[in-house]
């Protein structure tokens, strides 16, 4: 499934207060591609992304979802929170969405065990969310929404909160799923080596507002692997990246902190 991001500008407005938080923003993301939006602080990434899965209206421009039927494609989105219910187990958390959608008992429960399977769970499908650690709950998350077949995955910073090992191990695990699944990702960070070891293509934000930098190519072959991120291509890109927002990225910091 294909998605256009067409001159898309967006304003939160407070009282009297406006504030321009994305201005004019376009870019595609092609069917089965996994694109990364990459910038400082505050740029309006969450707030696209957010755009594009239906949850914020865009006060201008229009997002398109290329072959779509019938109107909006069925999207998933990953938190960076983990966004699960205390309350329900990890099958019953995986099974959600299809017990939204009406799926028969017997067919998501099926649908949920072997997701559970691929992201590395079985043997917890009874256990509750405050019995696993914070790499486990992410796995449960994204094995929700790959659950429901989403034409168009979005993913909020979903490795964000992890310690830096588990982080490695989920881009990893990501990675996996992803290349088995062959989806279309959208992909919210702010971490540049991130971006460059999971993203075929990398859209640069500017600082708010957020407007388009640049939209670069990872030259990275697929299937990834570790190995990659200390070949000479791999080092290059990242300063490449670098070396365009870092600027803006002190700029963004400076603000914050004033």
């Amino acid at each position: 499934m294909e998605v256009r991001v067409a001159q898309v500008c967006k304003t939160y407005t407070r009282g009297r207060d406006a504030v321009l938080a994305v201005d004019g923003v376009s870019f595609t993301v092609h069917a089965g591609e996994f694109v990364a939006l990459l910038g400082p602080s505050g740029c309006g990434k969450s707030t696209l992304l957010f755009i594009v899965g239906g949850l914020l209206l865009p006060s201008s421009g229009r997002v398109e979802f290329g072959g779509a039927l019938g109107g909006r494609p069925l999207t998933a989105m990953v938190f960076q929170d983990f966004a699960l219910f205390p309350w329900r187990t990890v099958l019953h958390n995986v099974a959600f969405g299809l017990e939204v959608r009406g799926v028969p008992p017997r067919d998501r429960v099926l649908r949920a065990r072997e997701l559970i399977r691929t992201v590395g769970l079985e043997g917890f499908e009874h256990r509750f969310p405050r019995e696993l650690s914070g790499g486990m709950r992410q796995r449960v998350g994204m094995a929700r929404a790959f659950a429901v077949d989403p034409a168009v995955l979005l993913m909020d910073e979903p490795l964000s909160a992890l310690d830096a090992q588990t982080r490695d191990l989920m881009q990893d695990e990501l990675l996996r799923l992803c290349e088995r699944q062959s989806r279309t990702v959208l992909y919210v960070t702010h971490n540049i080596h991130e971006a460059a070891y999971l993203a075929d293509r990398v859209v640069l934000l500017s600082r708010r507002p957020g407007r388009v930098r640049g939209v670069l190519d990872v030259p990275l072959p697929r299937p990834r692997d570790e190995a990659m991120q200390a070949s000479p291509a791999f080092v290059g890109f990242t300063r490449e990246i670098w070396a365009m927002i870092k600027d803006e990225a002190r700029a963004a910091m400076a603000e914050e902190s004033a």
